[in-house]
This record gives structure tokens, C-alpha cells and sequence, in this order.
């Protein structure tokens, strides 16, 4: 489906975003693994795209860093060309209640989450302007619309990737781009297996379906989003959380 297509999913070394970088890898794009420090995980991922009929490399980059994405970009560009799908996964959790967060736990979230997908979003959309097509999704959150205790600092990060898929949509929908989001619930990760079994009995008894999602949800519906299936779509949020919130 994807054959020729040049993906770039942020944060894909783990998690949801890892998934996602397979799924694009299983149906034959060029995929472009982004990772910030681990370079042992985002190997795993690139060994783990070689059963499919593919190409894939990773990528370094400090996202929250405009000339780091550039080179990133660069490097992209000369091994696959432009990039026509961009999928902003990378996200990072300095929880703390208010009247503890410090100000780099605020601003570190904020600088990974938000300012990086800005970044990328800035250098994608040039190659996808020339070439008048573009595919590029969002990963906030459930809690963007429900809130959460601790989580002043992510949460407004993920609200804030509303904010800029909407914008953005408005913006490059005239030169034949599409910008969306996918606002995950509960999903299953490295992230969500350090909370207490408090905590997650608690969150499950609000989800209608009974049970947490996992990454493939994700990658699915990113897949989706950026198909021709989904061509007639742009500046939506796309809710997947079992029922968890109903908007």
C-alpha cells in the first residue's frame, strides 16, 4: 500500500510508536525510525522491519531542536527522499502536581511533546508543498479532553497538538495536505506498565469496552490516516479509547 511512500514516525524506538513504524515496514514503505538516546531499541525496531518487503533506517534526532530536525531531514532526503507521510509520536512524562513541577519538568515535556512536532511539522510540509500531497498525524491523548491529576505539563502538550493539527490543517489543506490527530486512551506500553494496579483498575472501570487497548490500535488508524481511504479527512481528531471518553 505504501510501496515508494516515505514515512517518518517520531519516537519509534518503543511503544506505540514502534508499532506504528512496523505496520508502515508491513505494508512496504520506506520507513524512517526516529529515536533521541536509544540506539539498542531503535536497532530492534530496524531488525525487526527486515521480514517485510520494505526499506527502513533510524534516525537521531532531538526533535525539541529545529536544526537537529533539519539534519535529520537532510539525511532523510538524500537515502529516501522527501517525506509524504510524517507520524508525531514522540512523547516524554515529567509528572508532578502543580505545586511541585518545576520549571524544566514543565518545559521538557512541552519542548518533546509540542515545540518537536512543530519542528518536524515545519520541515515536512516544505517537500510535501512542492509536491502537493501529504499525510501527517498527530498522536495526542484521552486525557487532552478529560484532564488528569500530575499531568498539567503533558496534558497541555497533548491539548496544544490539537490546537496545531487544526491550524495546520487550515493552513496546508490549499496545497493538498491532510492533518490530523489520534487521541489514544489506556494503551498498553513501557509508559503505562510503571502505574499501580490502583491505578489502572481505576482507569478500567471507566473504559466501556473492559479492557486497554494496545499499540496496534494506533498503528491501525495511523495507517488508515495516512491511506487514500482517509483522503476526504483533514483537522480531526480521531478518539480511540474503548469508550473511555465520549466526545
Amino acid at each position: 500500500m505504501f510501496k515508494g511512500k516515505t514515512i517518518l514516525v517520531t519516537g519509534a524506538s518503543k511503544g506505540i510508536g514502534r508499532s506504528i513504524a512496523l505496520e508502515f515496514a508491513r505494508l512496504g514503505g520506506n520507513v524512517c525510525i526516529n529515536y533521541s538516546s536509544s540506539n539498542e531499541s531503535a536497532l530492534e525496531v530496524l531488525e525487526a522491519t527486515r521480514v517485510f518487503d520494505c526499506q527502513a533506517d533510524i534516525f537521531k534526532s532531538d526533535i525539541s531542536d529545529e536544526s537537529s530536525v533539519k539534519n535529520m531531514f537532510d539525511e532523510i532526503e538524500k537515502k529516501f527522499g522527501t517525506v509524504d507521510i510524517l507520524v508525531n509520536n514522540a512523547g516524554i512524562t515529567k509528572d508532578n502536581i502543580l505545586m511541585r513541577m518545576k520549571s524544566e519538568e514543565w518545559d521538557n515535556v512541552l519542548n518533546i511533546n509540542l515545540k518537536g512536532a512543530f519542528n518536524c511539522i515545519k520541515a515536512a510540509s516544505k517537500g510535501m508543498m512542492k509536491k502537493r500531497y501529504g499525510k501527517i498525524i498527530n498522536i495526542s491523548s484521552v486525557v487532552a479532553f478529560t484532564g488528569n491529576i500530575g499531568q498539567a505539563n503533558y496534558i497541555s502538550s497533548k491539548a496544544g497538538l490539537i490546537g496545531l493539527t487544526k491550524s495546520s490543517a487550515i493552513e496546508l489543506a490549499p496545497r493538498g495536505i491532510r492533518v490530523n490527530a489520534i487521541a489514544p486512551g489506556f494503551i498498553e506500553t513501557d509508559m503505562t506498565k510503571s502505574l499501580t494496579e490502583d491505578v489502572k483498575n481505576a482507569m478500567l472501570s471507566k473504559i466501556l469496552l473492559g479492557y486497554f487497548g494496545k499499540p496496534e490500535d494506533i498503528a491501525k488508524a495511523s495507517v488508515f490516516l495516512a491511506s487514500p481511504d482517509s483522503d476526504y479527512i483533514t483537522g480531526t481528531v480521531l478518539h480511540i479509547n474503548g469508550g473511555m471518553f465520549l466526545g
